[in-house]
């Protein structure tokens, strides 16, 4: 059995690659690295070593929604900022920032693309 995390990645569906791109560089207080594959192009989302992340991908059997599993992502110490950039960023606050329990605070979001997203800190 594995120890380690359960969610081991997330492709977040994109409509425009590029405006997606500059909307999660601006969220997330860090760049969204543009990567190239055979057949596709995504943005690569920021992360360490092998911890969990994702990318941001334009394809026609995927498309962004407000319905489904809601991604957590990790804005911890910056919620507030996060939160600002995503409504100059052409997003939308569905849920401002509040608490979780022992769990910290998280802002939900409706990014550039129509995705609903939840925003991460641990602390406010």
């Amino acid at each position: 059995m594995s120890k380690g995390n359960t969610l081991c990645w997330t492709d977040i569906p994109v409509n425009n690659l590029d405006r997606a791109i500059q909307f999660y560089s601006a969220v997330l207080g860090t760049a969204v690295i543009k990567q190239s594959m055979p057949g596709s192009d995504f943005g690569l989302l920021p992360h360490a070593n092998e911890s969990v992340s994702g990318c941001l991908v334009q394809m026609e059997d995927n498309k962004p929604s407000e319905h489904g599993p809601l991604v957590y992502l990790s804005v911890e110490g910056r919620l507030d900022d996060a939160v600002r950039a995503v409504q100059k960023g052409g997003g939308k606050v569905l849920k401002d920032k509040h608490p979780i329990g022992p769990y910290g605070f998280r802002a939900v979001i409706r990014d550039s693309e129509g995705n609903r997203i939840a925003l991460h800190s641990q602390t406010a």
